[in-house]
């Protein structure tokens, strides 16, 4: 399996408007080859892939295979010369798909390098998880991970980054009384960059939070790992819940929960989308048609009463495909 390997780079002042740079130069010939394709899309009615700003792009781009070279605790980039590295990348391995990549506060550079999968001694457990808003992820054994957004690390950040939102909007509109158009100032400058700061260390906190999650399960080796194939574009429709739904990163956590299954040889297996899992009684199989969302405790005519998360879970683990 190839795995993605990513390291902090450490690059000096005229490095770093080097490889800004190339950010700009692998924008410009996106859009560049996208103009010249234009009218194909338009001819064949397809869909017509969107120009790449300066401002909402990320900045990124990508280096050439063969022209990376990697010492100790050094890289070479193409066009830019040898950079510092955190730390080491491995060497004398063939490397994948380099990227290079500033995150608002640091450049890194991904590499894809190829790893055998480990050979664990697995259990006979079948393991099922369900996916939810108001806790994170229900396991069918009984262990619940809880919202990390409901911590008070994340709303002590929520609100900071609220708070900054706020002074940043009230500068844009006293520059439009002076000027009668919006002109972005150093001050405004200096809080959009707190902003973007503030922005990264949530999603940083998140993201390690679903690395923590996913391989304390892969660490109970069950034999298979059982989930929803949930349609996360149709669940942002849903305006009361789109924001709390944007923030579980659902589609990352079965992505990190897939790849690390695989890598560990536990076999993963994705339920078809209209599976009724949270509808089906976990003990005798009968389906509650009219089970709302705000039920959140499942109670089932044959007298069977349980958590409607854990209740779904279970259903998950007993899964079988036909």
């Amino acid at each position: 399996m190839i795995l993605a390997k990513k390291i902090r780079l450490k690059p000096n002042k005229n490095q770093e408007i080097l490889l800004w740079q190339s950010v700009g130069t692998a924008r410009f010939i996106y859009n560049w080859t996208l103009a010249r394709q234009r009218e194909n899309y338009e001819n064949e009615q397809t869909g017509f892939p969107k120009f790449k700003s300066r401002k909402k792009s990320k900045p990124s781009f990508y280096n050439d295979t063969d022209k990376l070279k990697v010492k100790e605790k050094l890289v070479l980039i193409e066009k830019v010369g040898w950079i510092k590295t955190a730390e080491q990348l491995p060497q004398d391995t063939k490397y994948t798909n380099p990227r290079i990549s500033f995150d608002g506060k640091y450049w890194y550079i991904s590499v894809g390098i190829e790893r055998e999968n480990n050979a664990l001694e697995l259990s006979d457990i079948s393991l099922g998880i369900d996916l939810g808003v108001s806790d994170l992820a229900t396991c069918s054994t009984g262990k619940v991970y809880k919202n990390i957004n409901k911590k008070k690390t994340i709303k002590k950040l929520k609100k900071k980054l609220k708070r900054l939102q706020k002074q940043v909007s009230r500068k844009y509109e006293k520059s439009r009384e002076v000027t009668n158009r919006y002109h972005k100032s150093q001050n405004i400058v200096k809080l959009e960059k707190k902003i973007r700061l503030v922005h990264r260390k949530i999603s940083n906190i998140r993201n390690n939070n679903l690395h923590q999650i996913t391989n304390e399960i892969v660490k109970t080796k069950p034999s298979r790992v059982v989930m929803e194939d949930l349609n996360v574009k149709g669940m942002m429709k849903n305006r009361h819940l789109s924001k709390a739904i944007a923030e579980q990163n659902f589609y990352k956590f079965i992505t990190y929960m897939k790849y690390k299954a695989e890598f560990n040889g536990i076999e993963f297996i994705q339920v078809p989308r209209f599976y009724p899992s949270s509808k089906t009684c976990s003990h005798c199989g009968a389906i509650k048609k009219d089970l709302k969302l705000s039920d959140r405790v499942f109670k089932c005519q044959c007298g069977h009463i349980l958590d409607r998360d854990l209740n779904a879970s279970i259903n998950l683990a007993n899964y079988r495909v036909s």
